[in-house]
């Protein structure tokens, strides 16, 4: 059961530091590579959709089990020369065909949803041959002292930002879900170091 903070406040919360500029500047980086029928997993309010090409982008399926989060898409999703639709089920079961998506887009869910590596294998599995996923994340941080951090913050991180979890190697998950990266990307963003480390690039199956 969704208490009031997890249906009223914390989809504004997540909106509202997701939507930051220096985070806006990493999705300049990631999503405009998207092209043909795109999976954006964790779509949310929809920040990435102003960042797709309008010339290269067919439709956007986003998976969002949160309906308030969605709601708060509706504006995001008007006018951008490419249909979107939901799919209202976690990234764990994606119903989708095999072989059925151009691109994946995954920026900033990978920290919350429960099982990380069945939902990128879930991704993997909807990719066509020649397809790829496009990611951006943020995790485990490269310094020993800042993990420690991360690891003394995640008991209480947690629970106030709807599951998220600072500290996942989001490299190692996405090639133990039988990826090949072919580019990757990090960096700290401004900002406290447990939460602010970036990973970013693509990959395939």
């Amino acid at each position: 059961m969704k208490t009031l903070y997890d249906r009223h406040v914390l989809p504004r919360l997540i909106d509202l530091a997701c939507g930051v500029s220096m985070v806006t500047r990493q999705r300049e980086k990631v999503v405009p590579a998207a092209e043909g029928t795109v999976l954006e997993v964790g779509i949310g309010s929809g920040l990435n959709l102003p960042h797709y090409d309008p010339a290269r982008v067919d439709r956007v399926i986003g998976v969002e089990p949160d309906d308030h989060i969605w709601k708060l898409s509706r504006r995001r999703r008007q006018s951008l020369g490419f249909p979107v639709e939901r799919v209202g089920l976690p990234g764990e079961a994606i119903p989708l065909d095999d072989a059925s998506i151009d691109t994946v887009v995954v920026t900033y869910s990978l920290c919350t949803i429960p099982d990380a590596v069945a939902a990128l294998r879930q991704m993997r599995r909807v990719l066509k041959p020649g397809g790829r996923m496009l990611f951006l994340e943020h995790g485990e941080a490269p310094d020993a002292g800042v993990r420690r951090w991360q690891d003394r913050i995640q008991p209480f991180w947690g629970p106030i930002a709807g599951g998220c979890h600072l500290g996942r190697p989001i490299p190692e998950l996405i090639r133990e879900a039988g990826f090949a990266i072919e580019d990757l990307q990090a960096a700290y963003l401004p900002g406290p170091r447990p939460m602010t480390f970036n990973y970013w690039g693509s990959a395939r199956p």
